[in-house]
């Protein structure tokens, strides 16, 4: 199934094939995510969705199939280069320096340095105040630049990452299981972060064996199940209620409804 929106193909995942040991991990696996859209990449733990992510990431390679980025064929060796390419990871851990300030989160890893090899702390402040109030659009004068992130919430925590990431231009962001144990206020602040992503023109993988998490963000869903794709569908041609019913039957049976 194309994307939703008919735009071009961002990543497209061809017979993808993963086995650890014996253990067929993703089986024959096609997968794709277009421009500007959110795709919701559900299913039981165990289904296969990380593994399929760390594909993506460069973390594990396949044993088989192909993947494309912007058509052209490619092989990702490393997270560092799934960020060249522009793929960025919001984790559930959230992968933030908790002890750390807000600014040095947002440039951790790719600090802003001069030619002697000094932080230009002045400049990653003033850049990370405007990514603050801006880009991610904290208002709220109780978080500054100089905040330390432990004492951020939950949800605040997944809107530095996501901003951090659109901040360095990423043209997919994964998101994997971004509300994890939050609350319902701070899941509904983060599933607003989730939209701003669209908003920006980019794209989003939305991982979560919750379809009431992934529903009122996502464009389309993709069903994994077993290493398989189970069934994808456009949210326009399915309601939540039909959607939840059907994963229900899959985890019975085995099959969509």
């Amino acid at each position: 199934m194309a994307g939703s929106s008919g735009s071009s193909v961002l990543v497209d995942m061809v017979n993808i094939q993963k086995s650890f040991g014996k253990v067929k991990v993703l089986i024959n696996v096609n997968f794709q995510v277009s421009d500007n859209e959110i795709v919701g990449l559900v299913g039981d733990n165990g289904a296969g969705k990380s593994t399929l992510i760390k594909l993506i990431t460069g973390v594990h390679q396949p044993d088989g199939g192909d993947i494309f980025f912007k058509d052209k064929k490619i092989t990702i060796h490393s997270v560092g280069k799934s960020r060249e390419l522009g793929i960025e990871t919001v984790y559930q851990e959230r992968a933030l320096g908790e002890q750390q300030t807000l600014w040095r989160n947002i440039f951790m890893g790719r600090e802003k340095t001069n030619r002697f090899g000094f932080l230009r702390v002045d400049e990653e402040k003033a850049e990370a105040e405007q990514i603050l109030r801006t880009q991610m659009g904290f208002t709220s004068k109780a978080i500054t630049t100089d905040s330390v992130v432990s004492t951020l919430s939950g949800g605040e925590k997944q809107g530095i990452a996501i901003g951090r990431a659109l901040y360095f231009n990423a043209e997919l962001i994964i998101l994997d299981e971004p509300v994890m144990g939050l609350s319902l206020s701070e899941t509904r602040k983060v599933l607003d972060f989730v939209l701003d992503i669209k908003k920006k023109d980019k794209s989003a993988i939305f991982i979560s064996h919750n379809i009431y998490y992934v529903y009122p963000v996502a464009d389309r869903f993709v069903i994994l199940d077993r290493g398989k794709i189970a069934g994808e569908f456009l949210k326009k041609n399915i309601s939540q209620d039909d959607l939840v019913e059907k994963m229900v039957v899959l985890a019975r049976t085995g099959k969509l409804s």
